[in-house]
């Protein structure tokens, strides 16, 4: 009895240490992920570079925008290098989990779909799909689109937008889809599509950079929020890069990028 007393005191306590040790590997879930980015001192951040004012190419073929300056102040204060690596944002979740990028960060819309397969930070920005006509467009409703042909970019949330307004979709004659929205702003000022389903950031930017002779209407396909994404385990590289952004929103980091790029400091950081 004493000697198996012993053992089971022995199974009991390895058991015990086993434990202990799960908890402490689920605790740090085997992330490695923040560890990993300062080992290479590197951020690579996956972006569509036709994405204005998020991010996007100037006239100098550099890509600028809202959401790379505040990438490139969280990489600065992380102490480490921002590598902006464009993407087909059609194969962006591909991109991610297959280690290529360390996060999506340019106008990413949060959705519950997309959470199924991304760690998301929380939102930053608020956003909306709307509907761009030209000015002497005789639409001015989404019941005045019945019959017509709707362009939007595919692979974005766009998309989603119109599928969840299935009476919507059902009315329209087709919808077209585009590499980027730019493409699809395009073919709207030469006649190619009767209207386009885009963010409003994207929109705003677009009519008033450009000049062009569009109008938005008033009536939206819905209101969503943007967010970073990372891979489902990176906990740790999310968490740093958010608390980072906190502290950028704090001492008015954020409000002076969001002036410059959106006109008025919108942005939700800490709000």
């Amino acid at each position: 009895m004493k000697k198996f007393g012993i053992a089971v005191c022995l199974v009991l306590i390895a058991a015990g240490m086993a434990a202990a040790a799960g908890r402490r590997d689920g605790a740090a879930g085997g992330d490695s992920s923040l560890d990993s980015v300062l080992a290479k001192k590197k951020l690579i951040l996956g972006l569509d570079d036709s994405f204005p004012p998020m991010g996007y190419r100037n006239e100098n073929n550099e890509i600028v925008g809202y959401d790379v300056d505040l990438a490139k102040e969280a990489a600065r204060r992380i102490g480490v290098e921002l590598v902006l690596q464009p993407i087909d944002w059609n194969a962006k979740e591909q991109e991610l989990n297959t280690g290529e990028i360390d996060c999506i960060w340019n106008g990413f819309t949060i959705t519950e779909e997309r959470k199924q397969n991304l760690l998301f930070s929380p939102p930053y920005l608020k956003n909306a799909q709307v509907i761009v006509v030209t000015g002497n467009s005789p639409v001015n409703s989404l019941a005045d689109l019945a019959g017509k042909t709707v362009g939007t970019q595919m692979g974005s949330s766009s998309i989603g937008a119109i599928d969840d307004a299935p009476q919507f979709k059902a009315s329209l004659k087709e919808v077209v889809e585009y590499k980027d929205f730019l493409t699809a702003l395009m073919d709207l000022d030469v006649g190619g599509v009767d209207a386009v389903v885009i963010d409003l950031v994207v929109a705003n930017d677009n009519i008033n950079r450009s000049g062009k002779n569009f109008r938005i209407l008033t009536e939206t396909l819905g209101e969503e929020e943007f967010g970073i994404g990372f891979r489902k385990n990176d906990r740790a590289l999310a968490d740093k890069v958010w608390a980072t952004l906190l502290e950028m929103a704090g001492d008015g980091t954020v409000a002076r990028i969001a002036t410059r790029w959106l006109g008025a400091d919108i942005s939700i950081i800490g709000k």
